[in-house]
């Protein structure tokens, strides 16, 4: 389990049944994927790459959104890319920064440009103490994609979005409404059960408790505490990513571990954990909704590649694999890794994207 859930449980199950509750859930591993993971990436400080920040303004609020942008510049056909990261309690760019260096280098006919975007309340963004929930990332992600000012602006409709966990289901169910209008999208790992929903579930009593935890984590002073023993500390990140994150232990880094308690760390950092460990940002609240977004891109011509995992938790790579085959799906495909494919085995991951494009655009330019 994701110790951060488990802490969290003891906090909404203070009963003697609840160690063996929590015994239960732990998820089980199918393969043991041995391989090197990439390193940690630098922060923006000392990045190559261009980098900027463009401002969302929600609820008369100025929020500044980091971005980074990869670019070769070789080929005469470019194809922009979004790359939104998985959301979570220490989400970051930096998740995808081999995948698009990898994708953006490659020679040939049809070229691509990726740009990285922080979600507001995570990664180098500011972290204001807005209400999150499902509703507000989606209105971020349809202003970033149709405001003409904005760091994917000048894509003339041909803007590809790919995303990881719960950022893919977000960018489909605003595809699948109509707000946004993608060339295609690659769903990588993707999710719709936030960590305490997914193992508790959402009756009415657990929602009490969840509205609880969450009142406490956004709280001064005593939510500061509360999100130090949850989630800011070293300890509490390197067991979620040994346990779920990664599928092979021994790529989680001490640099990597570092580098992401120093996200936790940055001010307003507790917020969207917040909404994200107790469901608020869960963008459907069944298998048969999260179905149902992907069938409402059948027919609308934009290609849809889903990226499942070897070595998801077993809940997890339940909701992934009911996506083979389904309505909607124009390709599916499996690759090493867990939670985070696109960090832990960047290329393989790099790989399936580019083919999925190719076949996608190359008969199209």
């Amino acid at each position: 389990m994701h110790s951060s859930t488990a802490a969290a449980a003891a906090f909404l199950t203070p009963t003697a049944a609840a160690p063996n509750r929590l015994l239960q859930v732990r998820r089980a591993r199918l393969f043991a994927v041995r391989a090197v993971a990439s390193p940690p990436a630098s922060k923006p400080a000392s990045s190559p790459y261009k980098t900027g920040k463009w401002q969302w303004t929600f609820e008369d609020k100025p929020i500044s959104v980091y971005y980074e942008e990869h670019e070769q510049g070789t080929a005469a056909n470019v194809k922009n890319i979004l790359m939104i990261p998985t959301i979570s309690d220490v989400s970051t760019v930096e998740e995808w920064r081999v995948v698009a260096k990898d994708i953006v280098t490659r020679k040939g006919e049809l070229g691509y440009r990726a740009t990285i975007v922080d979600w507001p309340g995570l990664g180098y963004s500011d972290r204001p103490s807005l209400n999150y929930n499902a509703d507000v990332m989606e209105n971020f992600l349809v202003e970033l994609i149709n405001s003409p000012n904005s760091p994917v602006a000048d894509s003339d409709g041909e803007l590809i979005v790919v995303g990881g966990g719960h950022a893919a289901t977000i960018a489909v169910r605003a595809a699948g409404k109509g707000l946004i209008k993608p060339s295609a999208v690659a769903a990588v790992a993707p999710t719709w059960a936030g960590p305490l929903p997914i193992v508790f579930g959402r009756g009415s009593d657990m929602e009490t408790r969840y509205g609880l935890l969450r009142g406490t984590l956004r709280a001064p002073a005593i939510g500061w505490m509360m999100y130090n023993v949850l989630v800011s500390n070293e300890k509490s990140i390197q067991s979620q990513y040994k346990s779920h994150v990664y599928a092979n232990p021994e790529n989680v880094t001490p640099d990597i571990i570092e580098s992401r308690y120093e996200l936790t760390k940055r001010k307003g950092a507790r917020f969207v954990p917040a909404a994200f460990l107790t469901g608020l940002l869960d963008p459907v609240q069944s298998r048969e909704e999260f179905l149902e977004l992907f069938a409402k891109l059948d027919g609308d011509m934009i290609p849809v590649l889903v990226v499942s995992t070897l070595n998801s938790p077993r809940r997890s790579k339940a909701e992934m694999e009911v996506l083979k085959g389904a309505k909607g799906v124009t390709k599916f495909v499996e690759v090493p890794g867990a939670l985070l494919p696109q960090e832990e085995y960047p290329l393989a991951v790099a790989e399936e994207l580019y083919d999925f494009l190719q076949e996608s655009f190359s008969s199209r330019k």
